[in-house]
């Protein structure tokens, strides 16, 4: 096997992580500011009770939508990413782009029937029945847009698929606020039908065109080929439910036990540490996860793209986690309010459990790239239940900063579960080098987190510079491919 020269090809791949870490990072904080100025101008025009029907349609509509789409966006892109001639590409696109809309309309039937039975248990009565009714489109539309979405993402259409995502937040926003404005409360519903509608359209008008099937692809066929992906995402969807269902036990615990208050803290906390710092995990992901799923059946490659991608995101994570920790009582204050102060220590705690995250990513995504759907189940679970018992624990003896604990030891415990299955299971190999880099990398962040909390938030600021410095050294070794880079080879 020849070396690709100079590590160039190494280099290659961090400039396209870079750029998709770039793109899809801009475009998530795009659509969050679009969601962040929706929702304040519905508190502003409509009140609480706005806000709060709004939010009530959503969750409604992502209880469905959750259920219906059977995580067809991420099984299926591992089945679109691992074809290679141009036949079986335009067969898998057919297919996926059909049971897009065979699980819409199995989504907007469901939404249609337990209509009545949301708007009895939600409202009191039948009187919201039409509304949820009519919002079955939105069910519809999203299953159909995520089709299309899957089929970029799955063929590295990752520019197209950044500017739909794009278009469609900014069209959204300024299609639905006009209807708020002028319509009031009668104008939340017909607002997120449009949001959806304008949403689809932009995909639809970014869909990837030109890849068909040269040959006829039966009803058979489709429900044939769609088998793999539609169990993953069976798998998907249960490990889903079981996450969602143990947040949900999690919080009427703490909501038993400490109130209201501390449920909106907890919740403020995990906002800034899943949403603001997981970013940059879903953007990287973005391009690791096809390249991953298209190697699935090389050990070699696929061993090499989890090392580099663990690289990577540890230079990203830890002057992320670093700077946060550091800064963390004026990001909570500028976000919310100085009365969330008692947020300040869960997320300095839970910044260790950030970085961890983005180490357990890369393994993780191994299990889905090989569609190994009971490993998934099995792991997900697992990892669930742990963390339901050490939040439950963390809280009970230290509070908010037990959560904070919790959270980092969950993590931790996570890595330890799919390092099993990555190293035993599956019998792949991470250099020491890495393994190094990232036990180091995990202690210097939790050594900021300790500074923070045994003196001020400002103390561990002289070490995040340190390791701002030391990331930027490594992401410039990366991307100039320096000699005492990982090697990658060529031919693999």
């Amino acid at each position: 096997m020849r070396e690709m020269g100079g590590h160039s090809g190494q280099a290659n791949v961090s400039v396209r992580v870079l750029k998709a870490m770039g793109l899809f990072g801009g475009v998530r904080m795009a659509s969050i500011l679009c969601g962040i100025i929706r929702i304040k101008l519905v508190a502003l025009w409509l009140g609480p009770a706005g806000v709060g029907l709004f939010g009530i349609f959503n969750n409604a509509i992502d209880m469905v939508r959750s259920f219906s789409e059977l995580g067809l966006r991420s099984s299926s892109v591992r089945d679109i990413a691992s074809v290679r001639d141009r036949v079986s590409v335009g067969a898998i696109v057919t297919v996926v782009r059909r049971w897009g809309w065979l699980l819409g309309v199995f989504g907007a039937v469901v939404m249609s029937a337990v209509a009545p039975i949301l708007s009895l248990k939600t409202f009191g009565s039948y009187d919201r029945t039409l509304s949820f009714m009519l919002l079955a489109v939105v069910v519809f539309l999203g299953s159909v847009s995520m089709a299309e979405e899957a089929v970029m993402q799955g063929l590295d259409k990752l520019h197209r698929l950044a500017r739909a995502s794009l278009l469609g937040v900014a069209a959204g926003l300024a299609v639905s606020v006009p209807m708020l404005y002028f319509w009031r409360m009668d104008g939340i519903v017909p607002s997120i039908i449009a949001y959806g509608v304008t949403g689809c359209c932009a995909v639809l008008y970014y869909r990837v065109s030109g890849v068909k099937s040269l040959s006829h692809v039966s009803a058979r066929e489709t429900f044939t080929r769609g088998r793999s992906f539609v169990m993953l995402g069976i798998y998907m969807t249960a490990a889903d439910f079981l996450t969602q269902f143990m947040s949900y036990v999690f919080i009427a615990y703490l909501n038993n036990s400490g109130g209201d208050a501390e449920v909106g803290y907890y919740q403020a906390g995990y906002t800034v540490v899943n949403r603001y710092a997981g970013i940059l995990l879903s953007a990287i992901v973005m391009e690791y996860y096809p390249r991953l799923a298209a190697s699935a059946g090389s050990r070699l490659r696929v061993g090499v793209f989890a090392a580099h991608e663990m690289l990577l995101i540890l230079i990203a994570m830890m002057p992320t986690a670093s700077v946060l920790i550091s800064l963390a009582p004026f990001v909570v204050s500028l976000l919310y309010t100085s009365e969330f102060g008692p947020v300040v220590s869960f997320v300095t705690v839970a910044m260790v459990g950030v970085v961890l995250r983005g180490i357990s990513y890369c393994l993780s995504y191994v299990i889905l790239a090989k569609g190994d759907g009971v490993v998934l189940l099995v792991t997900e679970s697992l990892s669930t239940v742990v963390g339901l018992v050490l939040n439950i624990i963390g809280y009970k003896f230290y509070g908010m900063t037990g959560l904070g604990v919790g959270y980092a030891l969950w993590y931790l415990i996570y890595v330890l579960i799919v390092g099993i299955v990555y190293f035993r299971r599956y019998r792949l190999r991470l250099p020491f080098k890495v393994l190094a880099i990232s036990g180091c990398g995990v202690c210097v962040v939790a050594l900021c987190a300790w500074m923070a909390l045994a003196f001020t938030p400002l103390a561990s600021l002289p070490l995040t510079v340190g390791v701002c410095a030391v990331s930027l050294y490594g992401l410039s070794r990366l991307v100039s491919g320096r000699k005492g880079g990982m090697r990658v080879r060529k031919n693999l």
